[in-house]
């Protein structure tokens, strides 16, 4: 790892082909040559179950993080995935009580709940520490990153395959880059709307 004097910056922006700014979307920055890189031991995120949602929508985290499931909602939830890169199920619990899962392969993690299925979330799983989600404008940065070149990927929930190649970028120290990116999406899979149906009961 370098100092921060010897540190650079990478600002990315995303967008769709028609040049809409792309939320929600994930940048890596990998250094080249470097293995999957495993998180410090102890490292934690966290994806809230609350109003029927999970919260947020992407959550990125480096391979080894450990990720802990609150309930915030007055009712009890199910949270499952039969993703490759991680296949779990937190049993039925209830409000103020949580649920944690270690992720430790890289990979897409779609998350469902067996009790609510408008549910919908997705943990995406890294070998780098250098990862950022993009805002509503579509861009994102990260810092501190040690000089050097860098392979930058990009991934969002609803790309069509092949996408999400940014290319090699060079990281001065000191100095900063910018990737342009665009991707094309299919359908949207994003959350829906919990149903009309009185789910409190669960």
């Amino acid at each position: 790892m370098g100092t921060a004097s010897q540190a650079g910056t990478l600002n990315a922006k995303v967008s769709t082909p028609d040049g809409k700014p792309l939320a929600m979307a994930v940048v890596t920055a990998i250094p080249v040559g470097a293995a999957p890189a495993v998180a410090k031991p102890g490292s934690k995120a966290v994806m809230v179950q609350a109003s029927k949602q999970f919260m947020p929508f992407v959550l990125p985290v480096q391979m080894g993080t450990t990720v802990e499931f609150p309930n915030r909602d007055p009712f009890r939830h199910q949270v499952y995935s039969f993703s490759p890169a991680k296949t779990f199920e937190l049993k039925l619990y209830g409000s103020a009580e949580s649920g944690t899962v270690t992720f430790d392969k890289e990979g897409v993690v779609p998350l469902g709940c067996n009790i609510h299925d408008n549910m919908l979330a997705y943990i995406y799983v890294v070998g780098t520490p250098y990862f950022a989600v993009t805002a509503d404008a579509g861009e994102n940065k990260i810092a501190d990153l040690p000089a050097g070149r860098y392979t930058v990927n990009v991934w969002h929930p609803n790309q069509k395959a092949g996408q999400g190649q940014a290319g090699v970028v060079q990281i001065a120290a000191s100095g900063e880059a910018t990737v342009t990116v665009q991707m094309e999406l299919k359908r949207n899979r994003g959350q829906r709307k919990p149903g009309a149906v009185d789910e409190n009961e669960y």
